[in-house]
């Protein structure tokens, strides 16, 4: 089990935030969040990497108890992690090269590995050439992609995606929908929250609704064209990386 809540609650400062939480995520698994604005969604993600408390009967995460976790024991956790935030947080002054470089140093890896693992993780996202290029210089496509190989930089257990593709259209959305999808059948599981309803369509996925404090899994019904656009964004990445 990769994430295993149960009766789980989420507040701070004796603000209650979500109540009676009944969620498990296996492996492999890819998991859509929705909701308004300020209904939890984020506070919710934020737990699972402990930026915010939970409490209940079971607050699992990769096997570390979120609710007796100690601090010194939450790098280890974050280190089986991938987090890709809506606004990117790529350091400005950096190229592409440079942002992934600095992630790989700060993990321990040998410098010698670093050039060929860093070209790998960008052809996986569709950015070959794009190395000496400045976060100013991509287009918003382009730097979330970035974002996604940070994220998948050291081979993640769980990807927390908090709404991936909130600032992009909706084609550009798409193509870093397909690539966190593939992602799911190399094992990793993925948590995705997002305002577009057209995207949740796309790929099998399950669906959770954040409402009145708490979450609910709903149906999601795959569209039938849903194999034949992936089919058609992962065309797009592998053979342009300049359509963002």
């Amino acid at each position: 089990m990769i994430v295993d809540y149960q009766k789980a609650s989420v507040g701070y400062d004796g603000i209650n935030i979500l109540n009676d939480i009944n969620f498990q995520a296996e492996k492999g698994d890819f998991i859509f969040l929705t909701g308004k604005v300020g209904s939890g969604k984020t506070s919710f993600l934020r737990t699972l990497y402990g930026m915010l408390p939970v409490t209940g009967d079971r607050t699992y995460v990769l096997d570390y108890d979120m609710q007796s976790i100690k601090r010194k024991k939450l790098p280890e956790l974050r280190r089986r992690l991938g987090i890709i935030f809506q606004d990117f947080q790529l350091l400005p002054d950096r190229t592409v090269y440079a942002n992934l470089e600095f992630v790989l140093k700060a993990t321990g890896w040998k410098k010698s590995d670093i050039p060929a693992h860093i070209t790998e993780v960008l052809t996986q996202v569709g950015l070959n050439g794009k190395e000496e290029k400045y976060p100013h210089e991509l287009s918003g496509g382009e730097q979330q992609r970035v974002a996604i190989a940070r994220a998948i930089l050291n081979t993640p257990e769980l990807i927390i995606a908090d709404e991936p593709t909130g600032n992009l259209d909706i084609e550009t959305s798409k193509a870093i929908l397909e690539i966190l999808f593939r992602l799911t059948q190399s094992g990793t599981t993925v948590i995705m929250s997002t305002h577009n309803l057209n995207l949740i369509h796309l790929v099998n996925a399950r669906v959770f609704n954040f409402e009145d404090k708490t979450m609910t899994e709903v149906s999601n019904s795959t569209s039938e064209s849903s194999g034949e656009d992936m089919a058609e964004s992962h065309e797009e990445i592998e053979s342009t990386n300049n359509d963002d």
